[in-house]
């Protein structure tokens, strides 16, 4: 499926009189739009493409979890010592670090070669990245090994949803989205049951980390057959491109006239492009034109400005911020990162095996989450389960003040062993209601914003949630020791209240909206009450 075809001329260079005849000519078949709502099901080619991008997400998901059963199997592995509270900090902080630094990058290089390119970049970074780890002997090579991941994982988690959001049909975009999250738990499954299979293992952990091989190596095979996005192919002139890949998207759907529909889509598409044009000549300066990396430096900028400067660009990115931020700040990946070294300060013999209880949580729940988060939406989804949270994180606090850690499971008292499963229990809530909701809805984030400002936002965006994972992932065992158990379940208890009244006020409903019709809901103000007005109005004709 690699495209050949040579680039046709850009939108922005036709006249744009004889763009709008073009449009609304287009093909002398349109003229009426076509309503993707009336899609019966997805065809197997996008559920293919889906399955072969997601591969990432499993990779992201097995090194964001495999840390966990890592960092109570090293022992004195490394630089001949046993690791610091400081070490654990940074080996589990340089992946998000990292991953914080590359998405900015890989938002213009997206915008640059293509979506494909970048998972392609960050399937060779994922194979650098596990070898690093699996053969390195000292703390330092292991924090680079790990930066190396780093920068693969935040890659891939910024253009995966954003490679299957552009080639979705807008009913089953929401869940086709979450397939990739689907992987992601998933992989963080099988990081823990691989962690709890070498855990006895001498030198276990090495295996544990270096078969993050295998899935890399796959996927980048599977790649060179995958096509690009219609959006980019339409942006970067390659129409009939875009309307081949259209063609096998929608191909086999029952309740619509395919070649009528692709039609649509294309001529949606091109009408956002010429409009972001528009945009872009009218704050230009005159001068002569610039040429090679200055072009491309001029094209980020002016990309920048486009995001931050126009109203609906700029409630955009900071519904997508918001989102991203509190996915983490709420704490959730301090489980993903510590849950071994909580179960075992609470007393636990196998703390690898239970941490297995949040992993499995996380991916049954994001299960729940696939068929219902095109179904009840998005904003509703996070109304309903941000309180599921709040509940969790407080049982869990209340638990551990009865409590004191360290703790050995011999030394428990019959009455104090009741605490330990309650804190698992309540953890076990928190994250079923994080598996709905917040693990799943920020990275719906391409949707929100239109096609010039996509890729950038989306990184900024995806760039904000790694910010934050590297902050959780500094901080919580320092907030542990400091604040007790109890206070730092509070504070991440406080941090979804104030996500619960965010969401409220400012997230619109966009569920079984066209990417391309999001804009319209953010182009005056937050579009709030309209756009759930509209959501109840479609859930009454389905």
């Amino acid at each position: 499926m690699a495209d050949t075809t040579a680039a046709e001329p850009l939108i922005a260079e036709v006249p744009r009189e004889e763009y709008l005849r073009y449009a609304d000519e287009l093909d002398g078949e349109v003229d009426e739009e076509v309503d993707e709502s009336k899609l019966v099901k997805p065809g197997r080619f996008i559920w293919g493409l889906t399955v072969c991008a997601g591969v990432s997400g499993l990779l992201f998901g097995y090194d964001t979890g495999v840390i966990s059963s890592t960092l109570v199997s090293i022992d004195s592995d490394l630089s001949a010592r046993p690791l610091t509270t400081l070490d654990k900090s940074l080996i589990t902080s340089a992946t998000s670090f990292f991953a914080l630094l590359v998405s900015p990058l890989t938002g213009v290089l997206a915008d640059a070669l293509g979506r494909k390119t970048v998972i392609l970049a960050a399937d060779i970074l994922f194979v650098l990245g596990a070898l690093w780890q699996a053969w390195t002997s000292s703390v330092a090579g292991m924090i680079a090994g790990r930066s190396v991941v780093g920068a693969a994982v935040g890659s891939a988690s910024f253009v995966v949803p954003l490679y299957i959001g552009e080639l979705s049909p807008g009913p089953w975009r929401g869940r086709m989205v979450t397939v990739s999250s689907l992987f992601i738990t998933g992989g963080q499954v099988v990081a823990y049951i691989i962690g709890w299979w070498f855990s006895t293992t001498v030198h276990g952990w090495r295996w544990i980390v270096g078969i993050g091989v295998l899935p890399a190596a796959v996927q980048f095979v599977m790649l060179f057959f995958m096509p690009e996005t219609p959006r980019w192919l339409v942006r970067a002139g390659k129409k009939e491109s875009a309307r081949r890949v259209l063609v096998s998207v929608y191909e086999g759907s029952e309740g619509v006239d395919v070649k009528r529909l692709v039609n649509s889509v294309l001529k949606r598409v091109e009408r956002e492009i010429l409009e972001e044009e528009e945009v872009v000549v009218r704050g230009r300066e005159v001068g002569p034109p610039k040429q090679g990396w200055s072009k491309r430096v001029e094209s980020v900028q002016e990309n920048f400005a486009q995001l931050v400067g126009v109203g609906g660009n700029r409630r955009a990115l900071i519904i997508a911020c918001m989102l991203q931020g509190v996915q983490q700040l709420c704490g959730f990946n301090s489980l993903m990162y510590f849950s071994a070294t909580i179960f075992s300060l609470v007393g636990f013999r196998s703390p690898t095996l239970t941490s297995l209880t949040i992993a499995l949580t996380n991916f049954l729940f994001t299960l729940v989450a696939f068929h219902a988060i095109d179904r009840i939406g998005r904003r509703r989804i996070l109304l309903l389960s941000i309180p599921v949270m709040v509940l969790g994180l407080l049982l869990c606090a209340f638990a551990f003040s009865f409590l004191d850690m360290p703790v050995d499971s011999s030394s428990l008292n019959p009455t104090l062993k009741i605490w330990p499963l309650v804190i698992v229990a309540a953890m076990t809530l928190y994250v079923a209601g994080y598996a709905i909701g917040l693990g799943n809805v920020p990275w719906q984030q391409s949707e929100l914003f239109p096609l010039s400002v996509r890729s950038l936002g989306s990184a900024l965006a995806t760039a904000t949630n790694w910010g934050s994972n590297t902050l959780v992932g500094l901080t919580f065992l320092p907030m542990m020791q400091f604040l007790s158990p109890t206070g730092t379940f509070v504070v991440y208890a406080g941090v979804c209240v104030t996500a619960w009244v965010c969401v409220r006020r400012i997230y619109p409903e966009t569920a079984g909206l066209g990417l391309e019709d999001v804009g319209e809901v953010l182009r005056v103000g937050w579009g709030v009450e309209e756009s759930v007005r509209r959501a109840r109005e479609r859930r009454r004709r389905s």
